[in-house]
């Protein structure tokens, strides 16, 4: 019987790392943003990226730096989703990911991708340039410029003050 019990006590233990440890779906992730975004009257920042990609996590880095972290935070609901992962890695994706990427037409572009929609989950702009080319994680001079067009189609507000702080952040320094 304290053989069962103890059986017992470490498959619960297992299984209940193994469910904290999953990622969200991005469906949850989609329904709680949407929340958010409606009750704050933000826009919804979806950036894709994985665990191998160095550009996204400059990315990552630049959106969350002393100088322009209250900006994103004040217009963007911020919903990172994991995709694309090494073999052997898969297990980092958010379930939903690769259809998700691929319903914002992102599919065939590099990391970061990312999308911005309105409370309503519609879109309001991606990463891609005129050109159609992904941005990704902008780092030229040029490349910010038109990131930070971009973001003012979506953000409450965008002063003078947010446009010098993305540029100096983002733009890759010589």
């Amino acid at each position: 019987m304290k053989i069962k019990l103890i059986t017992l006590f470490i498959t619960t233990v297992f299984a209940f790392s193994l469910q904290t440890s999953a990622q969200e779906s991005t469906d949850v992730l989609l329904k709680n943003a949407q929340a958010i975004a409606k009750k704050e009257g933000k826009a919804i920042f979806i950036k894709f990226e994985a665990s191998w990609c160095g550009w996204c996590r400059k990315m990552t880095k630049d959106m969350k730096a002393a100088n322009t972290k209250k900006f994103f935070e004040d217009n963007y609901v911020m919903v990172p989703v994991v995709v694309k992962e090494t073999k052997g890695k898969e297990h980092l994706e958010n379930p939903g990911s690769t259809a998700l990427l691929k319903q914002y037409k992102g599919d065939t572009a590099g990391l970061p991708f990312w999308v911005i929609l309105d409370a309503d989950l519609k879109v309001i702009t991606n990463s891609y340039d005129a050109n159609g080319q992904n941005l990704g994680g902008p780092g030229t001079p040029e490349e910010v410029k038109v990131f930070i067009n971009k973001i003012k189609k979506s953000a409450k507000k965008v002063t003078a003050n947010d446009v010098e702080n993305i540029t100096n952040q983002f733009v890759m320094k010589k």
